[in-house]
């Protein structure tokens, strides 16, 4: 509303109060929306293929042959994550923070088994080359013993797209599958690090990156223990919204 006075000011030589600056907005049919941000380089053909090749893996995993998991890194703060909590009208809400340096944080692979409802959390210093291969190892020891080739979906970050890691994956047998650019929103496990984030650092700061490990942990160990409420939870997108895939093709 600050800005809005700024700029009529400035545009119109003439000061608007905020109560008269409201009735125009709702006269014009305009509300107060938080803005969300669109990723214009996403190619939606390349999307829409890719839809297209989760739903025929999609059918192996209804079959019993696919073992489908999505995987991601995740860098989480000791410090507290901001975000809305009930409080008394009136009274703002404080939460101690001890001020943790920004190299305080938690760096952790994740995996998603869509197939299943399971997940997985794997913390080993930087998400970097050589821990990605150690962590396709990790991945493999996780779902031994469970049916179906393994597929692998993950974004095209550089320690994904490592000739060393595909050269491994291709070794242990696993099938990779690569999300098109720009497209995080087709990755469902995503959704698990902002579900992390509000159970586990919205509103708290952590003693020591010790303390957050465990933490994120323990919220693991819990999610994983109802399988039906987790996959219900973290679907895929099987399909595209029109409207948002046309604004992608609007030149910027």
């Amino acid at each position: 509303m600050k800005k809005l006075k700024q700029w009529i000011l400035r545009t119109f030589g003439r000061v608007a109060g905020r109560n008269s600056i409201r009735r125009v907005l709702r006269q014009a049919k305009l509300t107060w929306k938080k803005v969300k941000k669109l990723l214009g380089k996403a190619k939606p053909e390349k999307r829409a293929a890719h839809v297209q090749e989760l739903l025929r893996l999609f059918t192996g995993v209804c079959d019993g042959d696919v073992l489908l998991i999505y995987v991601d890194e995740v860098h989480i703060h000791r410090d507290l994550d901001r975000g809305y909590t009930w409080g008394r009208r009136g009274e703002r809400i404080w939460r101690k923070s001890d001020c943790p340096k920004l190299s305080d944080r938690l760096n952790a692979y994740g995996a998603y088994d869509f197939t299943n409802g399971e997940c997985l959390l794997w913390q080993d210093g930087w998400c970097n080359g050589e821990h990605t291969v150690q962590f396709l190892h990790e991945v493999v020891r996780w779902r031994a013993g469970k049916k179906g080739r393994l597929v692998l979906i993950w974004d095209n970050a550089p320690c994904h797209v490592a000739k060393a890691v595909k050269a491994e994956a291709a070794r242990l047998g696993i099938e990779i599958v690569n999300l098109p650019g720009y497209s995080p929103d087709l990755n469902p496990i995503e959704r698990l690090w902002d579900w992390m984030r509000e159970e586990v650092s919205r509103g708290f700061c952590h003693g020591s990156v010790q303390e957050l490990h465990e933490a994120c942990q323990a919220f693991i160990a819990r999610i994983n223990r109802d399988p039906i409420a987790l996959v219900d939870r973290l679907w895929p997108k099987f399909e595209l919204d029109p409207e948002f895939e046309d604004k992608l093709r609007v030149p910027t």
